[in-house]
């Protein structure tokens, strides 16, 4: 084993472990969280960060190949999309929760008031 095998090696494990540990830290904050709006942001982190340590992990792992590629659109398909449906289902807890005040504190009322009253 040449030590080019032993460096690729080691970093696709530290990569595909940072990932599970993501990945472990978002699926127990999305069941430990009382509240949708925190449960979103463990949610979004998981699909995100996690996801990409752990193709990344899988890419270093494979080396260059078609397969890497592919995983590549995956990430770039999962960053492009995943911030996105967070903060649209974000507004739409804004939009639905009239309780949002008792759940947590509201730093922005008259941001919340616009987008009830759809402005």
């Amino acid at each position: 084993m040449s030590a080019w095998e032993v460096i690729r090696f080691l970093l696709s494990a530290a990569c595909t472990l940072a990932g599970l540990f993501v990945i472990i830290t978002g699926v127990v904050g999305v069941f430990r969280f009382r509240y949708a709006l925190s449960r979103m942001h463990a949610a979004a982190l998981l699909d995100t960060l996690g996801m990409l340590l752990m193709l990344a992990g899988l890419m270093i792992a494979l080396g260059f190949q078609v397969a890497t590629l592919k995983m590549l659109v995956v990430i770039l398909f999962l960053w492009l999309t995943s911030p996105v449906t967070s903060h649209l289902l974000a507004r739409l807890e804004v939009t639905v929760n009239d309780e949002l005040d008792r759940s947590m504190t509201v730093l922005d009322e008259d941001m919340v008031r616009r987008e009830k009253e759809g402005d």
